[in-house]
């Protein structure tokens, strides 16, 4: 390679229409394989994705470097945007509920306590939000189109109506609205903080 600072892996990235960090993934995970005769592992090779000073070939560090800082669908730098706004919306959530004067148990707290999947806060007293009770709020600052909803209802949403009841999932960005067909079975989807909340004690004061 005659430029070694020349973004060779990207422009070929973008050539055949393919994301950059994926080709990185896929090109450094043929090298390593290479040198050290045996497949790495996953979790090796995204060390090196995240910080690819650690490659031990110059020319292949700085390639991949230059894929991932130039993707703006995968990689390890939007996984941390993407941390970030989910953390920051999970901040909003928990403020709003602090705001509403209810109690409730954070994600952290919950691990802490043993347990593996776990929403972002489980109420200790239940709510009522259009006329369902709500057991555990999910924060998602994501859009909640088909093909993610089927795989969080899957590896996650199910799992905590199974352990907590009934709860809610807040798709701060939207959702496919025929999305929501779960809300009889206990599993309701808003695309904001519920404005209708009733409270136990909401409820007793109106009798």
């Amino acid at each position: 390679m005659k430029n070694a600072a020349a973004p060779v892996l990207l422009e070929l990235a973008n050539e055949v229409d393919f994301a950059p960090s994926l080709m990185a993934r896929i090109v450094l995970e043929r090298f390593l394989q290479e040198k050290e005769q045996t497949i790495p592992s996953k979790t090796f090779i995204n060390s090196m994705l995240r910080d690819p000073s650690q490659i031990p070939d110059g020319v292949l560090a700085n390639q991949v470097y230059q894929c991932t800082v130039n993707d703006c669908c995968y990689g390890p730098l939007v996984d941390c945007i993407k941390h970030a706004i989910g953390h920051e919306h999970e901040v909003l959530l928990r403020e709003m509920l602090l705001e509403k004067n209810l109690s409730f148990i954070a994600e952290d707290q919950l691990r802490a306590k043993g347990y593996d999947k776990t929403p972002d806060f489980i109420l200790e007293v239940p709510v009522a939000v259009e006329g369902h009770i709500i057991h555990w709020i999910e924060s998602k600052a994501s859009f909640g189109d088909e093909s993610s909803h089927q795989a969080y209802l899957q590896d996650q949403f199910w799992s905590y109506w199974n352990r907590f009841g009934p709860g809610l999932v807040i798709y701060w960005y939207g959702f496919i609205e025929e999305l929501d067909c779960h809300r009889e079975r206990g599993i309701l989807l808003k695309d904001c903080f519920p404005t209708d909340i009733v409270t136990l004690r909401h409820s007793m004061a109106q009798r």
